[in-house]
This record gives structure tokens, C-alpha cells and sequence, in this order.
């Protein structure tokens, strides 16, 4: 009789560990299911900088093919430059400004306003993602961030439209839009001319890209990873405490 309670005190734990894992994972999930944009080192105001938009394939059945993605009209930017990838063709839009923008001492009437990255092929296939590549400048310096609103296609014609904004003091919306975070330019070390020096980098380097990517994924992660050793831990537990006690009787 011993030995029954023991296995099912075992069993109670590996159960409970193992559940403890899956809640983790759960939790550590819809970081990965988001559009997000981040940046290939800092994005300093009054600098430049090449970010990355993400995008993960959330369906089964479907590839995603195209992606929209809306620049923020409150905050214009001088230069916008997307980097070729392979399979996917890419449109700028440019519209004109009601304020027109100054940059290396000349006036600039229109700026960059929506880019659109279109598969020349499968585009992506259910459980990859796609890193998009732009290179910005000057970026504002009265700004702590910058919201890019962009809607995700499907091979379904589903379309899926990263636009909602986050509103303080409340749950992240089901559909937030991607939001480039701003260092302060002083701490970054970027402003004025030296900032330029950061359009030159080259946005193809995965080392950098890999090494950059955002802490909400690496977070995701660890979560993930500390859940799944939690219920090996309480499974294994859960064996040697059997054992013991079918030993003991």
C-alpha cells in the first residue's frame, strides 16, 4: 500500500511539473506570433539606423506573401531604403509633405510613406518567418518611439492588420502594431554627422542582426526553456520517488 501512495505522490509531481512547463511555453508563445520591428544595434534620435521588420507565418495552411508596412506620417523620415531579398519584390511609396524636410542643407518636398515586400514565390511557408530589412535617417529627436502600422497577406487573401496601439495601463491589443524603440542620442553616442556613419552599415549581415534581435524573443525563450527543465526536473522527481518507495517496501 506504501509503495501505491509513493507512485501516486510521484505521479502528482511529474504531473504538476510537466504542467508547469506547458504553462510557461504558453506564456513565452505570442512573442513569436507578433509583427515586430527592431533595430541592428540602436536607433538613436537624431541618427540612423537599419532595422528588421519580423514577420512570422501564424497559420498552417497558408504562406504569407505580402507585407505592408506604413511609415509614421507624424514623424516623415528623409531616407528610406529597403534591402533586396531574394523572392520578394519590393515597392516605395512616396507622398508629398504639407512641412517640407531639410537634409544635408536642401529641402526635401516627399518622403518614403509605405513599403511593400511581395513574394515571387512560395514566400513564407508555415512555421518560418522573414526578416525585412530598411535603412532609416535622420530619425526625429523629439520622439522616445515610432509606430509602424503594417498588414500581413496570407495566400488565402486573409489579411491580417497590424495596427492597434498600446494604451497605458492596459493588456497588449490582439493585433499590436510593430513600435521601433528610441535611444536617447547622448547615451548612443550617434547625432549630427557621426550618426551618418550608421546608414553605411550593411543591413545583410546576420551576425549583427542575430546578435540584435529583440529582448521580447530572447525573454520568450529562456521562459521557454527554464518551463521545459521545470518538468523534466518534476518528471524525474517523480521516477526516483517511486522507486524509493517501492524499494522500501
Amino acid at each position: 500500500m506504501k509503495a501505491i501512495n509513493g507512485s501516486l505522490r510521484a505521479s502528482r509531481v511529474a504531473v504538476a511539473g510537466a504542467a508547469a512547463a506547458s504553462a510557461v511555453l504558453v506564456l513565452s508563445s505570442p512573442a513569436f506570433a507578433h509583427v515586430t520591428v527592431q533595430p541592428e544595434g540602436q536607433a538613436a534620435k537624431g541618427g540612423y539606423a537599419v532595422v528588421d521588420f519580423k514577420v512570422p507565418n501564424e497559420r498552417d495552411n497558408a504562406s504569407t506573401t505580402k507585407l505592408e508596412v506604413n511609415l509614421p506620417a507624424d514623424h516623415p523620415l528623409a531616407s528610406v531604403m529597403p534591402q533586396p531579398i531574394d523572392g520578394w519584390t519590393v515597392q516605395i511609396t512616396k507622398s508629398k509633405l504639407d512641412k517640407p524636410l531639410t537634409m544635408h542643407g536642401e529641402q526635401i518636398d516627399e518622403a518614403v510613406t509605405k513599403i511593400t515586400w511581395t513574394a515571387t514565390g512560395k514566400g513564407i511557408e508555415p512555421g518560418y518567418f522573414q526578416k525585412f530589412p530598411l535603412s532609416l535617417g535622420p530619425l526625429p529627436e523629439d520622439a522616445d518611439q515610432l509606430v509602424f502600422k503594417a498588414l500581413q497577406t496570407y495566400s488565402n487573401k486573409e489579411t491580417v492588420r497590424w495596427i492597434e496601439l498600446q494604451k497605458d495601463g492596459q493588456e497588449e491589443p490582439e493585433n499590436p502594431a510593430p513600435v521601433l524603440e528610441l535611444a536617447s542620442a547622448a547615451s548612443s553616442g550617434h547625432h549630427g554627422s557621426a550618426a551618418e556613419d550608421a546608414s553605411a552599415t550593411s543591413p545583410g549581415k546576420d551576425t549583427t542582426a542575430e546578435g540584435s534581435s529583440g529582448g521580447s524573443d530572447t525573454t520568450a525563450r529562456v521562459l521557454g526553456v527554464v518551463g521545459i527543465v521545470v518538468g523534466a526536473a518534476g518528471v524525474a522527481y517523480g521516477v526516483l520517488t517511486g522507486r524509493r518507495r517501492v524499494t522500501g517496501a
